[in-house]
């Protein structure tokens, strides 16, 4: 099992995240869907969250995600659909004017993957081969 850890701490949680874009909109398509893939990506880094798995479909998103315990679930979740909002209307802003200047809805599913790792890895990666979150 790959352990990471804090100064007086180990861990391994890893969780299974879905989010939709407002009103459940099949908004992601082309470069969008590839803007967005790019943003969590950085976003993710920046918290040092690292993601296993993930994919963005044309009307929700999947991450399988390691999130250190320094910071929450719904901590990270409230960052990277706010920060991932205004980087898409900086560089989509007819987004801003559609969506009524909210581009995910409010909400999302949060489970522990534990020993499912494997079977939701499998789900995820089945949702759409090419849309694929690459963590590397």
């Amino acid at each position: 099992m790959d352990r990471k850890s804090l100064s007086h701490t180990k861990w391994n949680c890893i969780y299974h995240i879905v989010f939709i874009p407002k009103y459940r909109r099949k908004v992601m398509y082309g470069k969008l869907r590839k803007s967005i893939r790019e943003i969590i990506k950085k976003l993710c880094e920046y918290k040092e969250v690292e993601i296993l798995g993930g994919s963005v479909s044309k009307d929700h998103v999947h991450l399988i995600v390691k999130i250190p315990p320094k910071l929450g679930v719904s901590k990270f979740m409230g960052y990277l659909k706010g920060k991932s909002a205004l980087m898409v209307f900086d560089k989509y802003p007819e987004y801003k004017k559609m969506n009524d200047r909210h581009f995910w809805a409010v909400g999302y599913y949060v489970d522990t993957v534990g020993r499912n790792e494997d079977v939701i890895k499998k789900y995820v990666k089945e949702q759409y081969e090419s849309d694929i979150i690459d963590p590397n």
